[in-house]
C-alpha cells in the first residue's frame, strides 16, 4: 500500500495540525482553545437569542396595549410606550440575528454582538422605571454576552 507523504513544515510534524507533546498546537493561527472560552461564546451566543426574544416579547407588549407597563410620571427618558415597544422590537430581532451568527461562527458577529449588547445594556438601563425586572434580567444578561465575546480568543464555535 502506498501513503502519502507528510507535507512539509516543523521538524517531526505531519503538518496536518497534530500536536506534538509540549510544543502546543502547530497550526499557526489555531492557539490552544480554551474548552471553557468557547463554552462561554456559544452560551453567548444562546444568551443573545434569548435576549433578543425577551426584547420582542417586551416590543410586542409595548405596541400592543399601554396598561401592561408601569407609567412613569416627571422621568428624563421618558418616551411612550408604544415607542419603547418599537425600540425593544428592533433591538430584539437584531439581537436575536447576530446571537445566531455567533453560533454559526460568523467573524461579523462578535464586533457586532459587543456593540448591540452594550446598547441593549443602555436601552434597558433607560427602561429600568418601567419594568424593573425584565431590565435587570436583561442587564445581567448583556453583561455576561460582553464578558464571553471580549474575553474569549478562538475561533468558529460551530
Amino acid at each position: 500500500m502506498a501513503h502519502a507523504a507528510p507535507t512539509p513544515g516543523p521538524a517531526g510534524s505531519s503538518g496536518q495540525g497534530d500536536v506534538n507533546p509540549g510544543q502546543g498546537n502547530t497550526n499557526p493561527g489555531q492557539g490552544d482553545i480554551n474548552p471553557w472560552a468557547a463554552s462561554g461564546i456559544i452560551f453567548a451566543g444562546v444568551l443573545l437569542l434569548v435576549d433578543g426574544v425577551l426584547g420582542v416579547i417586551k416590543g410586542i407588549t409595548g405596541i400592543a396595549t399601554d396598561d401592561v407597563y408601569a407609567h412613569v410620571r416627571n422621568y428624563t427618558f421618558k418616551f411612550d410606550v408604544t415607542s419603547w415597544g418599537w425600540i425593544h422590537l428592533v433591538l430584539g430581532i437584531v439581537l436575536g440575528i447576530v446571537g445566531w451568527g455567533i453560533l454559526k461562527g460568523a467573524g461579523w458577529a462578535r464586533a457586532t454582538g459587543v456593540v448591540l449588547a452594550a446598547i441593549s445594556l443602555i436601552v434597558n438601563f433607560i427602561w429600568l422605571p418601567y419594568q424593573p425586572i425584565w431590565a435587570i434580567v436583561s442587564i445581567a444578561i448583556d453583561v455576561f454576552v460582553i464578558w464571553a465575546l471580549c474575553t474569549d480568543r478562538s475561533k468558529a464555535v460551530i
